[in-house]
């Protein structure tokens, strides 16, 4: 009885990394729909890609995933992409991307989820938010100039990144977020990768302009219901105004 606690928590656990791996495929899948199933021309995918080796997914599965996205061999995929807008708990603005095969079911299951927030018409907030390309990663380089790798690679700006703010950063290495024009990501991320630069991720996103200022408390609540909505099979992507 002692420690079924502990075999709860491996369970736990075991779930969490499959829920990742599965995001991670599915994100293999919708990248090469997108851009192509060539990882050199395709900035997104070969992030996706180098993710799903960090985590141990064979290489038939990455093969059979981007085989799916790109129509190859007779696998297709079907699946939408939706965007949510919304608010969560203390009127933070959310907006949450989705892939799904089932509309309708995916629809319904995130309008629970926004119980607690705002969802919909009324909460439309696009405009709160800047539609960028976001390329992120690191260096084992020594002290590296920051704002010249952001010049070079094409970047409109550019901000420090550490493990603790995205754990694919290596504690020991310098990571960086840089933000591009849209047309821009594939450009951006070549000139990193051919510069010593480990890309972790390419993709088009949303950045907030403003945040609202939050005590630790609201924090803590609206940083689980952002969880929640991360957890959930089908949501590719939770951008928020939440520092």
């Amino acid at each position: 009885m002692g420690r079924q606690w502990l075999h709860a928590k491996r369970a736990i656990v075991n779930l969490k990394k499959g829920q990742m791996v599965g995001k991670i495929v599915k994100e293999i899948t919708v990248a090469a729909k997108l851009g192509g199933p060539e990882l050199e021309a395709n900035a997104r995918l070969f992030a996706a890609v180098e993710k799903a080796k960090k985590q141990s997914v064979t290489r038939d599965v990455i093969e059979r995933a981007i085989k799916k996205g790109a129509g190859i061999g007779g696998e297709g995929m079907v699946l939408d992409h939706i965007v949510f807008e919304g608010y969560a708990p203390h009127k933070v603005p959310v907006i949450v991307e989705v892939m799904t095969d089932n509309n309708n079911r995916t629809a319904g299951e995130i309008r629970v989820l926004f119980k607690r927030g705002i969802l919909g018409a009324s909460g439309s907030n696009k405009f709160l938010f800047d539609h960028v390309g976001i390329v992120e990663a690191h260096t084992t380089a020594a002290s590296p100039d920051l704002e010249a790798a952001a010049i070079e690679a094409g970047a409109n700006e550019f901000e420090p990144l550490s493990h603790a703010q995205n754990d694919d950063v290596p504690e020991e290495a310098t990571g960086a977020r840089f933000l591009t024009d849209r047309t821009a990501i594939h450009g951006a991320a070549t000139w990193l990768k051919q510069n010593g630069w480990s890309v972790i991720t390419a993709e088009i996103g949303y950045v907030a302009k403003m945040f609202p200022e939050l005590d630790d408390t609201a924090r803590a609540e609206v940083g689980e219901f952002l969880q929640a909505l991360e957890d959930h099979d089908d949501v590719q992507r939770v951008w928020a105004a939440l520092k």
